[in-house]
């Protein structure tokens, strides 16, 4: 993970402020290439940008306001609702066309394109109030503290994959039993927390017997599992951003002059890209303090392009030269027109290239996280979609059998798909156990009758 997702009364900021993780604001710029690979005039593209979200906010309000009515036919998508707005506000023909380009950056956020993205269920994909952090120095810190404990008291069994869990019935014990079969052996508990990915899940794994009730088959069933993946390319120095350069050498602590995102817009320039998929990059040289700055770029992915990318490679050892020749390919068309590029020069050529494979790695579940898509229409008796209460039921899991899930595809609604979600959703199902053995008190509920928007657990710090 690269983010903090919103920083009001948010657990995983107060772990990095514990644990001195360097987390900032990466800042509102950002640089914009047409379909023709030149650089967009910053006053359109600010514009372009302002009714882009304009847009989402509106969005995020209808939503909000009509998910549990049939004014949001379950197959209108967030795409249906650009097109309808901004044929609504009556924008010129020109910036129609960039804006719902820029719309397709959607897709980066939820890991598959706009048209996937469920409008009823759009406010499912609200996040907790305030900014989006990105955590330069890595995860690493705040996941030491949080497996201080685990490490220190329980016992951990590591590269044991459990391929089955099953409810035993027994008339001798207080309780249900579950037996855990891992590719050795066959262990018992009396509760077992499931966290694999949802997308695990969704392909049986583990296998659950007996099967799992209605409810979570269908909650499993429903909801779906992103595509997004990362393409990282290190080079000799940050060619595009010479602040960052003597920022490394002489400790300055001024401003980058390079922006952390620059946009493609739909590239109809690069073959290789058949489907002018829409670009995305983040410049790890931009807006860090010196020593957290690496001169590399962060590329993000999603939907069939991510699936197109690591098909490219994952059949290919990272250390290969085809897997260094086919990532280069792919994004040098994008990387050479940023500013000081030139092909002779030794500093603009790439010294590492390394690629998420998420979609093709069984313990991630082939796939990145949680989204929320839209689904077709039913038929008269069907059995409606309704996102939110099979969300309710994982997060519910199955107590009466001993069997709990826990993930951020549980999370409360205001973190579904974060970090943080997966820590609330973890830290729920133990004060939930907890209760059930006399060891908490009250429901064990973390998000104390969850509100749309508002998170009432943790102390949180507001980064101005």
């Amino acid at each position: 993970p690269n983010w903090i997702h919103g920083t009001d009364h948010n657990p995983i900021l107060d772990l990095a402020l514990e644990t001195n993780t360097f987390a900032c604001s990466t800042g509102e710029g950002s640089r914009t290439y047409d379909e023709h690979g030149m650089l967009l005039d910053q006053e359109i593209a600010n514009v372009a940008s302002d009714v882009f979200w304009s847009i989402v906010a509106d969005a995020f309000k209808y939503s909000n306001e009509n998910d549990s009515s049939s004014a949001i036919p379950p197959d209108r998508s967030l795409k249906d609702f650009f097109v309808d707005e901004l044929e609504e506000k009556e924008v010129e023909e020109a910036d129609r066309k960039i804006v719902m380009q820029m719309a397709q950056l959607w897709g980066a956020f939820i890991g598959d394109p706009i048209e996937r993205q469920s409008l009823k269920y759009f406010w499912l994909e609200e996040c907790i109030d305030g900014e989006n952090l990105f955590v330069a120095s890595t995860y690493k810190a705040i996941l030491d503290r949080v497996a201080q404990s685990a490490v220190a008291k329980a016992t951990i069994h590591l590269s044991t994959k459990v391929t089955s869990v099953q409810s035993i019935e027994d008339a001798a014990a207080d309780g249900p039993r579950v037996s855990v079969t891992a590719e050795k052996e066959t262990l018992e508990y009396d509760e077992v927390v499931i966290t694999s990915p949802l997308g695990c899940l969704k392909r049986g794994l583990p296998a659950i017997s007996p099967s799992p009730c209605h409810e979570i088959s269908r909650a499993i069933t429903n909801i779906s599992y992103g595509h997004l993946e990362k393409v990282f390319i290190t080079f000799p120095a940050a060619f595009w951003d010479p602040s960052s350069v003597k920022a490394t050498v002489t400790g300055s602590s001024d401003a980058s002059e390079f922006p952390f995102f620059s946009h493609f817009l739909h590239p109809l320039y690069h073959p290789g890209n058949p489907e002018s998929w829409n670009i995305e990059l983040a410049s790890l040289a931009s807006v860090f303090p010196a020593e957290t700055l690496h001169p590399t770029l962060l590329f993000y992915i999603h939907g069939p392009c991510a699936t197109h990318i690591t098909n490219l490679i994952t059949s290919l050892d990272p250390t290969s030269p085809e897997y260094f020749s086919r990532l280069n390919s792919f994004f040098l068309p994008y990387y050479s027109r940023l500013p000081n590029f030139s092909a002779e020069a030794e500093v603009c050529n790439p010294t590492g290239i390394l690629a998420t494979d998420w979609q093709h790695d069984e313990l991630a579940g082939y796939g990145s996280y949680t989204n929320f898509q839209i689904s077709p229409p039913v038929a008269k008796g069907e059995e409606e979609v309704q996102l939110d209460k099979d969300i309710e039921a994982l997060r519910e899991g199955m107590p009466e059998r001993g069997i709990w899930f826990a993930g951020e595809h549980t999370a409360p609604f205001v973190a579904l798909g974060t970090v943080t979600g997966a820590y609330w959703a973890g830290e729920g199902v133990g004060r939930r156990i907890g209760v059930k053995y006399g060891l908490e008190e009250g429901d064990g509920e973390i998000n104390g009758g969850e509100e749309r928007g508002k998170v009432k657990v943790g102390k949180g710090v507001v980064i101005p």
